[in-house]
């Protein structure tokens, strides 16, 4: 689990005002299109990035706390160890992240890379809600500008690059994990585009999860309190609200799944009973029976070779690589080379 923002959203290279501002509703078509494609597959699925409205995001973050979710701290651990290191090997860059939530990893890496420094952070995501959360974290830092992208990650890049001060190197940072939301083949594609919007000089900070035995990593996705179920469950909370859906929420249990084969856990919403639901703003139904399942968000692992072999196929330069001890979770270091052919 981590936070994937590839739906579709409308997009503001501005500063966000400083008061709550609220979610504006998607454009359905695009939706629509997506939950019916899914809702029809044999194997019921949804796209991830749908996890993440406004309410979804804020238990995101809540999860991100829980002690069986060792995740955020690995990554917290390494930008406190190394994000001075990072701002020496890219110096005077101004830094963006994608899907950065709140933006308390974000502010652990500026006070430490930066030093005081100006610099202009850009915060893409596709929850106008943890943009405003992100900017009023990241604007405590000194010598810091916040500018706020409201769009999927590769979309907002695009917009941050057209908008980027001229001369001036950009630290793109994707953090939490996020990447392993992506299956290998589209995870490799999708560094490929970033490093196609990318100019020489400019960096790519990568933090993943590393292999590690199931036991440790099915705990992170169902704890003992229950925030990833209510978390998983507010998918169908959102349908239900922006898609004017019937879904019985109480009818489906959340599950967290290893699978081998593909090195994922993999989040799925279990029918208890038979369950039919109709999606009024699209004009059909669906019906779950008993013990079926609508699967909901994959969460990949990698290991270091793995990841830098990928780095260096989309044409980066694998600067330095750091691995957090505890949790085995690492952080990669892609240049772009200051020559390109």
């Amino acid at each position: 689990m981590s936070r994937s923002n590839r739906a579709v959203r409308l997009r503001a290279v501005t500063p966000l005002p400083r008061r709550a501002v609220s979610l504006r509703k998607v454009d359905e078509a695009p939706l629509l299109s997506a939950v019916r494609a899914g809702l029809s597959a044999a194997q019921k699925t949804l796209p991830a990035a749908l996890l993440y409205d406004d309410l979804g995001s804020a238990l995101f973050e809540a999860i991100t706390y829980l002690p069986e979710y060792e995740v955020t701290r690995a990554d917290l651990r390494l930008l406190e160890a190394h994000a001075a290191e990072v701002g020496r090997r890219v110096p005077g860059a101004d830094v963006a992240e994608l899907g950065p939530g709140a933006g308390r990893k974000a502010k652990v890496f500026l006070e430490r890379a930066a030093g005081g420094a100006e610099r202009v952070f850009y915060a893409i995501d596709v929850s106008r809600q943890a943009l405003v959360d992100c900017r009023r974290t990241v604007e405590q830092v000194p010598g810091v500008t916040v500018r706020a992208v409201e769009a999927r990650y590769l979309e907002g890049l695009g917009e941050v690059v057209a908008a980027r001060r001229p001369g001036v190197p950009l630290l793109v940072l994707f953090l939490g994990s996020n990447l392993s939301n992506f299956g290998r083949d589209e995870a490799r594609t999708f560094l490929a585009e970033v490093r196609a919007q990318l100019q020489p000089h400019d960096a790519f900070l990568l933090a993943t999860d590393l292999d590690k035995a199931p036991a440790k990593l099915v705990p992170a996705y169902d704890d003992a309190v229950g925030v990833t179920a209510a978390f998983n469950k507010n998918l169908l909370v959102r349908l239900n609200r922006e898609l004017d859906a019937d879904f019985d929420v109480s009818a489906f249990r959340h599950e967290a799944r290893w699978s081998q084969a593909h090195r994922r856990i993999e989040m799925h919403l279990v029918a208890t009973r038979p369950v039919t639901a109709t999606v009024k703003a699209g004009g059909f139904s669906v019906h779950f029976d008993e013990g079926e399942s609508l699967w909901t968000e994959s969460s990949h692992r990698f290991t270091c070779d793995e990841l830098a072999g990928w780095g260096r196929a989309a044409g980066f330069v694998v600067d330095a690589q750091w691995v957090d001890p505890a949790w085995a979770f690492a952080h990669s270091l892609f240049l772009v080379p200051k020559e390109t052919t």
